[in-house]
């Protein structure tokens, strides 16, 4: 005779599926578009995956084999899941090296100092699509602020339409890390 449990004796969690993983990031990049970085950005990169294989991922799998609990595996699926993508990211990066100076025309990897004709600066670092940062002022050079920066050259003027309104902004400094 075959014996059945009342679902009231049983956890929620036996009958919970593995927890889903984030799905591979897709690309930010358009079709046919070269993955560029700046020599630091790839470095950084490089180390993040490093880490991740040498210090993180041998701790990760020890816990997961030691546990069948759910979060553990998570953990190490999420973490295989980034470390795959660093890996695309690395294989597929065209890093691009700051160009000789004098710098005087806005290039790739290029941190910008703008003024608005009102008097207030800001500063952009045009970077790869993996680099972006906005809190740190760094600009993917896919984005609108980077498209109107590029080519410019130190001194000169560009029109960008910004969420608030249309503003003139001149070339007031050009570095390169």
């Amino acid at each position: 005779m075959l014996a059945t449990m009342s679902k009231a004796f049983t956890r929620e969690s036996d009958d919970a599926s593995e927890l889903p993983v984030r799905p591979p990031r897709a690309s930010p990049l358009p079709p046919g578009t070269k993955n560029y970085l700046t020599p630091d950005g790839a470095a950084r990169l490089r180390a993040e995956l490093d880490e991740l294989m040498q210090k993180e991922r041998p701790g990760v799998a020890q816990d997961s084999e030691r546990a069948a609990e759910p979060d553990a595996r998570h953990r190490h699926q999420t973490l295989d899941a980034r470390i795959a993508e660093l890996q695309q990211t690395l294989h597929t990066a065209v890093v691009v090296p700051a160009p000789a100076p004098p710098y005087e025309q806005v290039r790739f990897g290029a941190t910008v100092l703008v003024r608005e004709g009102n008097g207030e600066e800001a500063r952009y670092r045009i970077v790869g699509v993996d680099e972006t940062d906005i809190d740190r002022g760094w600009v993917s050079w896919l984005s609108p602020i980077a498209k109107a920066l590029l080519n410019a050259r130190l001194g000169q003027r560009v029109r960008f339409q910004f969420p608030s309104g249309e503003a003139e902004l001149e070339i007031v400094d050009i570095r390169y890390e």
